[in-house]
């Protein structure tokens, strides 16, 4: 398999997770964002949504993290990253969508770029958005932790999909100064999830291409 990547998107880092924890075997491709590689018609050719990441695995070429995720569920051998139970699947998926569809999609790179770049706000300005949406966000998910069902990660003992949308938005959370000590049960459970390798060999600093960045 083949996995179009960059080492700052949190939506990439989701599924590099994903793929270690499960053990497969997978090629990155890089794409540049910064300098606008997603946006050029090669790239559009592999993933129309222009955007990382994108798995392929023979003719399949799949986008969006969190679908990328259960197809690896279905499809693939390793732990599975959504139980069977409907109840228990239903709140993995509610804590994973807290963050990929209520956090995430404020905070992406391309909206903090227009915010600069068409609306004219500073980086002290921008900062102030990125933590009051991320705040709003994680606030909200503390609270979910508290219904009882988590335990040693998000939903119980064993790691889900959950674990793996909520590590990357840490990582985001920190370059932005995000206050993170408000959250203590979500920060309990991101430091163990940091126990593991699987999350270790997936975060930015450990790509290839984080040296590029300085």
């Amino acid at each position: 398999m083949k996995l179009y990547t960059y080492f700052r998107s949190s939506a990439a880092f989701r599924v590099r997770i994903a793929l270690n924890l499960k053990g497969l075997p997978w090629e990155p491709e890089v794409i540049w964002l910064p300098e606008g590689q997603h946006k050029g018609e090669p790239y559009i050719g592999v993933n129309p949504q222009a955007l990382v990441p994108t798995l392929v695995d023979g003719p399949l070429h799949l986008n969006q993290s969190l679908a990328i995720m259960e197809y690896l569920d279905e499809t693939k051998p390793g732990p599975k990253l959504l139980p069977t139970d409907p109840v228990d699947r239903a709140r993995v998926r509610s804590l994973s969508l807290l963050i990929a569809a209520e956090i995430h999609p404020l905070n992406n790179l391309r909206v903090l770029k227009y915010l600069k770049r068409e609306l004219g706000r500073d980086d002290d300005q921008i900062g102030v958005w990125y933590r009051h949406w991320c705040d709003e966000g994680l606030a909200a998910f503390e609270r979910q932790l508290a219904d009882g069902g988590a335990g040693r990660f998000c939903h119980g003992d064993s790691v889900t999909m959950a674990d793996v949308c909520l590590v990357p938005q840490i990582f985001n959370a920190r370059r932005y100064e995000t206050k993170l000590e408000r959250y203590p049960r979500t920060m309990r459970i991101f430091d163990e999830c940091m126990t593991l390798d699987a999350f270790k060999r997936a975060e930015p600093a450990a790509q290839a291409e984080a040296a590029r960045a300085g």
